[in-house]
């Protein structure tokens, strides 16, 4: 679905209407997959210029948020992914500049080798794709974000572009994994792949940006990490999914949800 316009009025309005509902978890969810996402690529920037010497060396990466607050960034072993290479640490939120790297060879803890086994599993399921279950497109790539959290053991898969010039949302994927780290389920998050440029193709304002769900009722922790990824570069404010019940409406710089029904979105358009 494509970019739509509408008046600044029509805002105002909406504050009016919108309803709280259950959508903490999945704003929460979102912020965290933003933030170990923006510290993996803070992190393998540094890590690319300043440690030339092993990057031969490097199998993968994975980030997580620590109990004091900060996101760690550690990169594995390609041989033994039992060793992790080089640790940064990000204040959080990340911050472009880590506040520590520890480049000196040592073990994974437990919690980090879960991690690592998680995302090296995800990875192959894809490769293999035995069951087409997942869909590939052209000039894109993969970003694989692993989290534990309570009883919960996940891996988010998102689609990223090749060249900057647009947001990609869909084409993402949720696999659930045991307490031994062994797959359970896989879910699909959205059924096909939408691409919103930076910029309107015309001379007008846009506002806000649409699109629709057929699988969840609300925003998706994948949209919400993907739009806060580049809002840096994008030239609209707001972005308003539609599901069959609920309208939610992410104001991408203030990072915050608002949800609405259906029927009261209709009424307003």
């Amino acid at each position: 679905m494509r970019v739509i316009l509408f008046f600044s009025s029509f805002f105002i309005i909406l504050k009016g209407y919108a309803q709280k509902v259950d959508s903490d978890k999945v704003l929460e969810e979102g912020k965290l997959l933003y933030h170990l996402e923006q510290a993996s690529w803070y992190a393998t920037d540094h890590m690319l210029s300043h440690f030339i010497t092993k990057q031969g060396l490097v199998k993968g990466y994975t980030s997580y948020k620590s109990p004091d607050g900060n996101v760690h960034t550690v990169f594995y072993d390609t041989n033994t992914p039992a060793t992790i290479l080089i640790d940064y640490v990000f204040d959080a939120p990340p911050f472009s500049i880590p506040s520590r790297v520890d480049s000196l060879n040592r073990e994974a803890n437990d919690f980090e080798q879960s991690l690592i086994d998680m995302r090296n599993d995800a990875i192959n399921r894809l490769n293999e794709n035995e069951d087409e279950f997942f869909t590939f497109y052209e000039n894109t790539s993969n970003n694989f974000i692993p989290i534990i959290k309570g009883k919960e053991r996940v891996v988010f898969i998102l689609t990223a572009p090749a060249e900057l010039g647009g947001v990609l949302l869909g084409n993402d994927y949720k696999l659930i994994y045991s307490k031994k780290n062994k797959l359970k389920d896989k879910i699909k998050i959205h059924k096909s792949l939408l691409n919103f440029p930076f910029e309107s193709e015309t001379e007008e304002r846009v506002r806000f940006t649409v699109h629709s769900h057929v699988i969840t009722p609300l925003i998706s922790s994948t949209d919400i990490c993907t739009l806060l990824l580049y809002k840096d570069d994008l030239k609209w404010d707001q972005h308003f999914v539609l599901g069959n019940d609920w309208v939610s409406i992410f104001d991408i710089q203030k990072a915050s949800l608002a949800i609405m029904k259906r029927e009261v979105w209709e009424k307003l358009k």
